[in-house]
């Protein structure tokens, strides 16, 4: 019944004018189903909901996420992703493989990768650093999701310098990859990484920069002082 109460709200909030503007900013292959309610009155009803449910277990409440999951739209989908990040202080080692596999199944757009990244597999992995090098394989997969998992999840290890070699070795793993979203995450991480660690990052666009694609790149050093940018920028 909880289901049915979320998609009710969710429809009662519906803006027309907001579904079509959010449309331009997702331009995967694959459909995306957006009824159109904005993201604070969504986070709002997850919060309403999830207070009638969270008495019950971590396994009956990720089994409540995947029936979100398997709803048709991306909100509901979203709530499922924001209800398993509110449990990360419960995970376990035996949660990757229900992870990974909602990774494969139902990530299907940039916006569900990254929050589902620094939500849930981020956090998971900082507490059990154990699976890097299964995350580190992700760099290899078919699916360009995974791929760019394996960078946008590392955002939330930064705070450890000790992961700062972790951030370079997947960067450079992504560093030729053909897929521009894979391009702006591996991007993303490295311009995250440059707020703390300026000139270990520094150090590494300018060595690797005659080969790192332009978008990647431009990404990186978006918060660089603006020499560094010239530097970076200049062949």
């Amino acid at each position: 019944m909880i289901l049915d109460e979320i998609r009710k709200e969710l429809k009662k909030n519906v803006d027309k004018a907001y579904q079509e503007s959010i449309k331009r900013f997702f331009k995967e292959d694959q459909q995306i189903n957006f009824l159109g309610v904005r993201t604070p009155i969504v986070r709002d009803i997850s919060k309403k909901y999830f207070s009638q449910i969270k008495g019950k277990s971590k396994k009956e409440i990720f089994e409540i996420c995947e029936q979100l999951l398997e709803k048709e739209y991306s909100e509901e989908q979203g709530i499922a992703f924001g209800w398993a990040a509110r449990l990360k202080d419960e995970f376990g080692p035996t949660d990757f493989k229900r992870f990974k596999s909602w990774l494969k199944k139902y990530v299907n757009n940039w916006g569900h990768c990254d929050g589902f990244c620094l939500g849930v597999l981020g956090p998971f992995v900082l507490m059990f650093p154990e699976f890097m090098g299964e995350v580190k394989e992700w760099t290899k997969s078919k699916n360009r999701w995974f791929r760019r998992a394996s960078a946008v999840l590392m955002i939330s290890l930064l705070e450890d310098k000790k992961y700062l070699k972790d951030v370079f070795k997947i960067s450079d793993l992504l560093m030729m990859d053909q897929d521009d979203l894979v391009q702006k995450g591996y991007g993303w991480l490295l311009k995250e990484a440059s707020n703390k660690y300026l000139q270990e990052v520094f150090a590494y666009v300018m060595k690797n920069k005659a080969k790192m694609p332009r978008t990647a790149l431009r990404y990186a050093i978006e918060k660089m002082h603006s020499d560094m940018k010239k530097k970076a920028m200049k062949r």
